[in-house]
């Protein structure tokens, strides 16, 4: 239409439809839940976070972690103690001394030498020591942590110096108490310090430091300021000095490498800046500081508890303290920090072991330089035949070397010495002393023969003679007659382990035993018939000092008095004339004994005892194995060692210093002879019966009869009859004679016209004719009567 002005759209334009708003926002890109990197930014700050965003980080995170902290805190639980810092050391002492006090220090078993103490005995400069060298603000910080001190040992990790910790006393305290091990991760550390905080809360200073105290390692084997008191300086904590205190807390960074002995410059390095520290705390005054130098410290050598003699002993000790009724465990042994009390006596065991190791080398005065095999085997021991107390013990030279304890370990075969329960089985039957058997050799019991020892030839002699020159023969007898069995029951009931063989040559001594058992059996014998079993634990005593043990005395009669009246009496006549003469005799007092040799002279013994006193002597050899036994080789000019030679010899030796302590120096007599006759004695478990009324009567016999004369030339069945007609009791002895016949009597004991009670015996001796020449000059000689095993 003309006049119309209307401009037609561009091209290439749209028009928004009708009803559609327009706005510049509709073109702005999208905005993101997670704006980073940031739009609408260039360059550089597209990738820097906004204030905002950092702040609220910050804040997230802080929540975070001390919500983590407070969590973890309260999750914190204060654990047992660790096992270790509860171990204290259990020792073992010598018997108490005759005046009442306590006996030396025989050896310790530790998991760690430690003696807990009360921090409360202790001078209070011990724990400002401590803390002046590990943590001066431990009596003034309440938190128990040190963040300026975690924080410098950080950033110094961090930048590679050595390693620190930046602990504090509780700190550290925790440790070694509670975690047992050091800590070096972030995490372990962590939890520790959690730890600290909260025990800092609930636990006073003085425990602490106590428990601190009686924790630490001070060197020297030694934990805890107890230990480490007596390591140092020989004195127990509660008497240190301020000096000795302040060296001891000085080193306990480093004990080892700081120890006086080994870095003197190091150790008093460290010493004053303890003191120094302590003078600025204001627990030390100038004045006193001044005048202060330097302690001494002991020499310390590393103790082998087990090496040596002593180590024998401790294990009997540890063995025994895990019978009943104590029945403790290895672990509780030690760990418990008992106090142990043993039976041996400290003077008679160095006495056992100077004479065991003088004969092993052959200085022994006496031996002319006789030296035995190094493969002897010694065993010497001594018992309180009152309760079976173990006062000496030899079981070798060195624990450590040789375990095996010859008093206890070795089996060997007793020989002779095992006739007295013979005897005593004989003498229980009824069989007295003055029964009487031949003693010519070799007999024949059926398939069974018996020879004497060197083939000694003896007549019809007594039990009493018999048991003085240990004729094979007569016991071969007595043994048939009253039972091997008999011997047996009598043996274990005397203290020898059962099963004991039943076999008819059981008298001889063919069963093997450890030498223990028969001291023990033969301390049966000097009791008086009390069943005696040698121990060596006396008394137990608590950490707390209450006491767990204590050993009762036996009171189980195992044998009536008057049997073993007789059995000791014809016991002591081995020393008196018999094959323990030459050695025991001089000893001048009342000593029953027994000698034994085995067949080939494989083992060879004397045991013999005073009313206080049980000691035996046993040797062996060993062969080159360590296991078979071979005879003993010739020592010194004894060619052929028996029981009446070296055993005998080695015998008198000890026992001679044994009768030079005070306890043992008293003369006591045994009980006088009972002549236990044609009744059988009662038994312990059987009541005394009545004496049965003679079937026809008898004259009266006189109170008191003479010893006839004449005696001396007569035949021995001659001096016999006359004795026994005069209402005496002949007992028959035998010994070589160059001026008698063979066969007729010597001389009499008591002399001619000597009042005796009626029954009394008399002893004849009779000639053997002359004395065999001797095919060697022994110092000590053997006695040609000693017997020997049977085959």
């Amino acid at each position: 239409m003309a006049g119309t002005n209307r401009r037609a759209p561009a091209r290439g334009k749209r028009t928004a439809p009708r009803g559609t708003a327009t706005s510049s926002r509709s073109s702005a890109p999208k905005r993101r839940f997670f704006d980073y990197p940031r739009s609408g930014f260039h360059g550089l700050h597209r990738w820097l976070p906004s204030w905002r965003f950092m702040l609220g980080t910050v804040l997230a995170v802080g929540f975070l972690g001390a919500g983590a902290m407070v969590g973890a805190y309260a999750y914190t639980s204060i654990p047992d103690p660790a096992d270790d810092t509860r171990a204290e050391t259990t020792t073992v002492y010598y018997a108490n001394n005759p005046d009442g006090s306590p006996g030396a220090v025989m050896g310790t078993f530790a998991a760690q030498k430690r003696q807990i103490i009360d921090y409360a005995t202790l001078p209070e400069y011990v724990g400002q020591s401590v803390a002046a060298a590990e943590d001066k603000t431990f009596f003034t910080n309440n938190s128990g942590i040190s963040i300026t001190g975690m924080g410098r040992a950080l950033l110094n990790n961090l930048r590679g110096g050595a390693t620190q910790g930046g602990s504090t006393l509780t700190q550290q305290y925790v440790e070694r108490y509670y975690v047992d091990k050091t800590t070096t991760d972030y995490v372990g550390k962590f939890k520790e310090t959690l730890l600290a905080i909260k025990i800092a809360r609930v636990e006073s200073k003085s425990e602490i430091m106590e428990r601190y105290l009686n924790t630490i390692y001070f060197g020297r084997d030694s934990y805890g300021i107890q230990a480490a008191a007596q390591a140092y300086f020989g004195v127990d904590a509660a008497a240190l000095t301020r000096e000795q205190a302040a060296l001891l807390a000085g080193i306990i960074p480093s004990p080892n490498n700081w120890d006086p002995a080994k870095s003197p410059e190091k150790a008093e390095a460290r010493w004053n800046i303890v003191l120094d520290s302590m003078e600025e705390e204001g627990w030390l005054t100038a004045a006193e500081r001044a005048p202060m130098v330097m302690p001494t410290t002991i020499v310390y050598q590393r103790a082998e508890t087990m090496g040596g003699t002593n180590g024998y002993l401790l294990e009997m000790v540890r063995d025994e303290l895990k019978l009943d009724p104590l029945a403790f465990t290895d672990d509780e042994i030690y760990r418990l920090g008992l106090k142990v009390v043993t039976t041996i006596q400290q003077p008679l065991q160095a006495a056992a072991e100077d004479k065991a190791k003088q004969f092993m080398a052959g200085t022994l005065p006496g031996m002319d330089g006789g030296i035995p095999n190094p493969r002897t085997r010694v065993s010497l021991s001594s018992v309180d035949p009152k309760d079976g107390a173990i006062v000496a013990l030899y079981g070798g030279p060195d624990f450590l070397a040789d375990q095996k304890n010859t008093v206890t370990f070795d089996n060997v075969q007793p020989g002779s010495t095992f006739k007295p329960f013979t005897l005593i089985a004989g003498l229980e039957q009824g069989v007295g002393l003055n029964t009487r058997f031949s003693g010519r050799t070799p007999q024949e019991f059926g398939d069974w023969k018996v020879g004497n020892f060197s083939n000694g030839q003896f007549g019809n002699i007594d039990l009493v003679e018999a048991t003085a020159q240990s004729v094979n023969t007569v016991y071969a007898q007595l043994n048939l007659q009253v039972g091997p069995e008999k011997t047996a029951e009598v043996a274990e009931r005397a203290g020898l382990p059962a099963p004991v063989d039943t076999n008819r040559a059981n008298v001889l001594g063919t069963q093997t035993l450890k030498p223990i058992d028969m001291v023990g059996a033969y301390a049966t014998i000097a009791s008086g018939g009390v069943r005696v079993d040698p121990y060596i634990v006396r008394t137990v005593i608590n950490s707390d000092d209450s006491v767990a043990f204590e050993h009762k005395d036996p009171t189980e009669r195992a044998f009536a008095p008057d049997v073993i009246a007789d059995a000791t009496y014809a016991m002591t006549q081995v020393v008196e004339k018999g094959s323990g003469k030459q050695w025991i005799k001089p000893l001048d007092r009342p000593i029953a004994g027994k000698t034994g040799t085995t067949q080939d002279n494989k083992a060879a013994w004397f045991v013999g005892f005073t009313p206080n006193v049980v000691t035996e002597v046993s040797l062996s050899q060993v062969g080159e194995d360590g296991i078979s036994q071979e005879s003993i080789e010739q020592i010194g000019k004894v060619k052929f060692v028996t029981g009446a030679t070296w055993p005998a010899f080695l015998w008198q030796s000890y026992m001679t210093d044994v009768f030079a302590q005070p306890q043992y120096a008293t003369v006591v007599d045994f009980p006088p002879r009972a002549n236990v006759g044609a009744k059988p004695s009662a038994t312990p478990t059987e009541a005394p019966t009545e004496t049965a009324a003679p079937t026809e009567p008898t004259e009266q016999a006189p109170t008191e009869v003479a010893v006839p004369s004449g005696l001396e030339g007569k035949l021995e069945a001659d001096a016999t009859a006359t004795v026994v007609n005069a209402g005496l009791a002949a007992n028959v002895l035998s010994e070589p004679s160059d001026s008698v016949t063979a066969g007729r009597v010597i001389r009499v004991d008591p002399k001619s016209g000597t009042m005796l009670a009626s029954g009394s015996p008399v002893t004849l001796v009779i000639s053997t004719g002359p004395k065999a020449q001797p095919t060697q000059e022994p110092p000590p000689q053997p006695t040609p009567t000693e017997t020997a095993a049977a085959p």
